[in-house]
């Protein structure tokens, strides 16, 4: 995947790559600079060493349209401090990975953020995720660049820093990357918990972007769930109020999950969103809460 990304990073006209591995490696027409640490703390040492006006942020497991650095510079008029864009499941993913992508992208897996991935949206945002995110430099260096010991969500901390200059955060659908994502089910939910373990503690840490009604619902629905279970061992209400609130959950899934595998034209696909939905729904409930509760997380 690195080759892919370093290959087609090196398609864009008039830039620089830099790469920043653990172990040092030769790639021909790339500045491979080594480093070990946190992905913040690479992002950091790179800006430091690149020498354009811009910088553009992607992951390692990504890989940028042709067009991607020249869409995005257009964008960057006055008052914008940075422009961002989908990162899109590549065409031809194997089915455990696109299922990943198809539960993100989808409203009720996505949770209201399924626009980051997918092509045409537009709209000003106030945090965005690094794999495609591109800065002005003077700009990052006057935040003091990510500087965070928090991964993930060291990209909420510099979008957070970055709005403090009185500037938009612009999205936009043709600033493209595209991005393999991890396979269902154990590599794609120990991520969903990840990100919701950082996001239930930024919650009350950085509030300014991060406390939102939308990032708490998983949790409400689980904690709905597990109080009525308990209330139904004493309350036959109870029992019928969970058994009509699941009525309706499941059967929203269901609908959601047939729609998206006859639009795949994938039978195999309908029960991996299916059980995807719902837990990914669960993990991340589980990790807002734990995140919420911890006085402070550690790398």
């Amino acid at each position: 995947m690195l080759e892919q990304c370093l290959n087609d990073c090196l398609k864009q006209k008039n830039a620089e790559v830099i790469v920043i591995p653990d172990v040092a490696f030769k790639f021909e027409g790339v500045r491979v600079l080594t480093l070990k640490g946190s992905p913040s703390d690479k992002r950091d040492f790179a800006a430091k060493k690149a020498k354009g006006e811009f910088l553009a942020f992607i992951d390692d497991d990504a890989f940028p349209d042709n067009d991607w650095l020249k869409n995005s510079l257009k964008y960057f008029k006055e008052g914008v401090v940075a422009v961002a864009g989908p990162a899109v499941t590549p065409e031809g993913e194997e089915l455990k990975r696109n299922a990943s992508g198809l539960i993100f992208s989808s409203f009720i897996g996505g949770g209201g953020l399924g626009y980051r991935y997918v092509k045409g949206f537009s709209k000003e945002v106030d945090d965005y995720p690094s794999v495609n995110f591109i800065v002005k430099k003077s700009d990052f260096e006057e935040v003091g660049g990510f500087d965070t010991k928090y991964w993930p969500g060291e990209d909420t901390i510099l979008c957070l820093k970055l709005k403090k200059l009185g500037r938009k955060i612009i999205y936009t659908g043709d600033v493209v990357v595209f991005h393999h994502r991890r396979r269902l089910f154990g590599e794609h939910l120990k991520q969903v918990f990840s990100y919701a373990l950082h996001r239930g503690f930024f919650a009350k840490k950085y509030p300014e972007n991060s406390l939102k009604a939308k990032y708490f619902i998983p949790s409400v629905f689980v904690l709905s769930v597990v109080a009525g279970l308990i209330l139904s061992l004493f309350y036959s209400w109870a029992f019928l109020a969970l058994a009509l609130v699941l009525f309706v959950y499941f059967l929203v899934v269901l609908l959601e999950s047939l729609k998206t595998a006859f639009k795949e034209g994938s039978v195999e696909l309908f029960f991996l969103f299916f059980a995807g939905v719902i837990l990914t729904h669960f993990f991340y409930g589980v990790g807002f809460i734990k995140g919420l509760l911890s006085k402070d997380l550690t790398r």
